[in-house]
């Protein structure tokens, strides 16, 4: 496929969103943009929510992955249905009766400033890093394919990109994204499906041969019961039920698009439908790698050296126009969730977790939108840096190292609010900081020597908890006795 007919059809779909950004957009104020006013249909959230969670790691990444991991991170998904529950049935009542913009100022009102600047810091840092991952795939496949071969450096790639980003978020905030999110979700589930049926076809195959010629495949392998491995399946079922709380549930992204529902009760009818939805999609994601491994093999094409190549290589190169094409415009779909949401949410919890611009009666309405859209635009900033540094040192699948992250970012959040929601015990403010800082230095030494200290074993996700159990145990250790209420 011809740079230009790629750049094309990125240009097309871009415009599409700005047509949805101004439909969305108009008329919009600071709580449309936290917030959306709180009108949001659940099922529309739900929806959206699919291809907000997946994104770009999931389209590019997970299909690679298989021939690392096989099938085994379905155990990580079926975990997330028991994390998706908690999520449902135990931290959206309490953000909905707390009646939170930011989900971290309940950390505020349960234990104090510092705990609760603290949690807002490990989010800003958590979505920075997981967005900016998220974004590279992208626009790394984008300057592959289309600006390398007009040389343009990989800098300027990542600014247009994120500058589209940054002007259809700027007004609408998640009032917008709620709805671009659904075209997106759309968009990218049909490049599955295409993608899956093209592959059937140069082989040969019809529905029921691919699936049983997957299955008969080393490819599909889910249960390793080796507990030295990263793979183990009660690893990585367990760290799945906590990577959702984490990711999901103590995530400002993903909990503001949820308390953006017209009320709780929608807003759980939204989890419980996302969660399942997520789980058939992944396990087609799965297949679908499967299924580029067993077509590569079939044809003798080379891999390529990075995983995360494997899908873009063989839908540009081997499956004929319309692949690429299908390709292309579910990778652009998958795209824009990693980076739209990540924006808007970080400047949801910077202007009111860091500045207090809401409650701020020294500005006015118009006074606060101009303070809003400057840490917009120097997030977007950030994010930009952060891509440039990390196209740099990538050696792995991208969504190994994003969950790997995430085990030392989302660990001390996820000690922080278990805490706070199953004991009663006050703690010592000023110490929170510390021991939230001091828990992953300590999961990243254990993790280190993990096979020489513990006779072979190697941490996989499950660092996560031990980060949030090191961080809860430290919360015990400045306890202040119960509360009195």
């Amino acid at each position: 496929m011809k740079p230009f007919v790629i750049l094309l059809i990125f240009l097309v779909y871009t415009a599409l969103l700005f047509l949805v950004t101004w439909l969305t957009a108009r008329r919009a104020t600071n709580r449309a943009f936290y917030i959306g006013n709180k009108e949001s249909p659940w099922f529309v959230v739900a929806y959206g929510m699919i291809g907000a969670s997946l994104s770009g790691v999931t389209f590019m990444s997970i299909p690679g992955w298989v021939g690392d991991t096989q099938f085994s991170y379905m155990m990580v998904v079926f975990g997330y249905l028991i994390g998706y529950f908690v999520i449902a049935t135990v931290l959206l009542p309490l953000y909905y009766k707390l009646n939170l913009t930011s989900i971290y100022s309940y950390l505020e009102k349960r234990f104090g400033f510092w705990s609760y600047k603290t949690g807002a810091f490990y989010f800003l840092l958590s979505r920075t890093v997981g967005a900016s991952f998220r974004m590279f795939l992208v626009v790394n496949v984008l300057q592959i394919f289309v600006f390398d071969a007009w040389g343009i450096p990989f800098i300027v790639t990542t600014s247009i990109f994120i500058l589209l980003i940054l002007l259809y978020t700027f007004k609408g905030g998640i009032k917008t994204i709620i709805w671009t999110d659904t075209v997106q979700t759309t968009f990218m589930l049909l490049a599955l499906i295409v993608s899956i049926y093209l592959i059937m076809k140069h082989m040969n195959l019809d529905f029921g041969s691919l699936i049983k010629t997957v299955a008969d495949s080393d490819y599909s392998r889910m249960i390793f019961q080796d507990w030295n491995d990263r793979r183990n399946f009660v690893k990585q079922f367990l760290s799945g039920i906590f990577i959702a709380i984490a990711m999901t549930g103590l995530d400002q992204e993903m909990m503001q698009k949820n308390l953006s529902c017209r009320s709780l009760k929608e807003a759980q009818k939204n989890m419980f439908s996302f969660s399942f939805s997520v789980v058939f999609i992944n396990l087609i994601f799965l297949t679908l790698g499967a299924s580029l491994y067993l077509y590569a093999t079939y044809k003798g094409i080379s891999l390529p050296v990075r995983s995360d190549d494997l899908f873009p290589t063989i839908a540009i190169h081997h499956l004929g126009p319309v692949a690429g094409l299908v390709f292309v415009i579910g990778l652009i779909s998958a795209a824009y969730p990693s980076a739209d949401g990540a924006l808007t949410s970080l400047t949801t919890s910077f202007s009111i977790d860091f500045l207090g611009l809401p409650g701020n009666n020294r500005l006015t309405e118009k006074q606060k939108e101009k303070v809003r859209y400057m840490v917009h635009f120097c997030f977007a900033l950030l994010l930009l840096l952060v891509i440039v540094v990390f196209r740099a040192i990538n050696d792995r699948a991208v969504i190994d190292k994003l969950f790997t992250i995430a085990g030392y970012t989302y660990g001390p959040l996820l000690g922080l609010f278990a805490f706070g929601l199953f004991t009663r015990y006050s703690v010592r403010d000023r110490w929170v900081p510390w021991i939230a800082l001091a828990s992953p230095v300590i999961c990243y030494v254990l993790s280190t020597h993990s096979v020489e200290w513990f006779s072979g074993y190697k941490f996989g996700f499950e660092l996560l908890i031990l980060n949030g159990l090191i961080t809860f145990g430290g919360l015990l250790l400045v306890n202040r006795g119960k509360n009195s209420a």
